[in-house]
């Protein structure tokens, strides 16, 4: 067999910490990968064992074959140890929210060739789509820069990688909006048209769950003065244009957090931005997000000791 399949309770003490410290649930990562590696290798990687002598031992480079910001180190890492257990030797080369450019070795690993080689693909799965979302997350950060908007996510994640791309999102210098429907309110346009109205929808809401915050959204510049006059703190200005987005943000005069949604693009972000809004939601950063291409190439022979 190729996997070690190295139990949570094995893994080096740094590395849980470093994933706790970055705002991760080091268990609920840990579980995701078995799933990862399970669904990768359901019995064997019978082309890596078929061609590679169990005890062969070589080092590998995970280098960028593209400019962008990484994010997912510590993930790659724990595939990489789930994979191939305290046979390995990692040199991580970048931080997480770091710069990177083409050619760049972003992870050294030294180990059984079979088992960097069963851990390849999935390694590699977490490591270019979390570094594709932070990348596309600080090309926005970076349009938006001296503006005094920032860009936030949605809950338009992949199920169950939510809380990786978010943190992604982090790295790529962005703000990250509610992760679940439990720790914030959203009042959108169907919870309007159920409870009669945005005041209505918005005081059940307070009513219902008054320690909860609650962001409402709205379409119209009526429907934002009545929500100032009952005190709503937190709007979202869905698919206004620019003009009636600068009204919106002349009739709040900083009375709320404003937040410009719907349709939002790369090259209208700045213009978006000059209103004067607070944030701008972009489910894209997460659902739309290519991937940053990243690889892992074996140390020719003479190199791999």
């Amino acid at each position: 067999m190729s996997i070690v399949r190295t139990p949570f309770t094995d893994l080096p003490t740094a590395l849980v910490t470093e994933l706790d410290d970055a705002g991760l649930e080091p268990r609920a990562v840990y579980d995701a990968v078995v799933d990862a590696v399970d669904e990768d290798v359901p019995e064997a990687d019978v082309t890596t064992e078929a061609t590679v002598p169990a005890d062969a031992t070589a080092w590998a480079d995970v280098v960028a074959r593209g400019d962008g910001v990484v994010a997912g180190g510590a993930v790659a890492e724990l595939v990489l140890r789930f994979v191939g257990g305290d046979h390995l030797e990692i040199e991580r080369r970048v931080t997480d929210g770091e710069r990177v450019a083409r050619g760049d070795v972003l992870i050294s690993v030294h180990g059984r060739v079979r088992a960097l080689l069963t851990a390849e693909r999935t390694m590699l799965n977490y490591l270019c789509h979390l570094s594709g979302v932070a990348t596309t997350t600080a090309r926005w950060v970076e349009v938006l820069e001296g503006t005094g908007a920032q860009v936030r996510d949605t809950r338009k994640t992949t199920p169950h990688l939510r809380a990786l791309e978010k943190y992604a999102v982090r790295c790529g210098g962005g703000v990250n909006h509610r992760a679940t429907l439990s720790d914030q309110a959203l009042v959108k346009d169907n919870h309007v048209l159920a409870a009669g109205g945005v005041v209505e929808a918005f005081e059940a809401v307070r009513s219902h769950a008054p320690e909860v915050p609650v962001q409402v959204e709205v379409t119209t510049l009526e429907q934002l003065s009545d929500l100032l006059a009952a005190g709503a703190d937190q709007i979202l200005l869905d698919n206004m244009d620019v003009d009636t987005m600068r009204e919106a943000v002349q009739i709040n005069r900083g009375q709320a957090r404003l937040e410009a949604s719907g349709g939002l693009s790369l090259d209208r972000a700045r213009e978006v931005a000059a209103t004067g809004v607070d944030y701008l939601a972009v489910g894209a950063l997460t659902h739309s997000a290519p991937v940053l291409d990243i690889a892992m190439d074996l140390r020719p022979s003479e190199e791999a000791s």
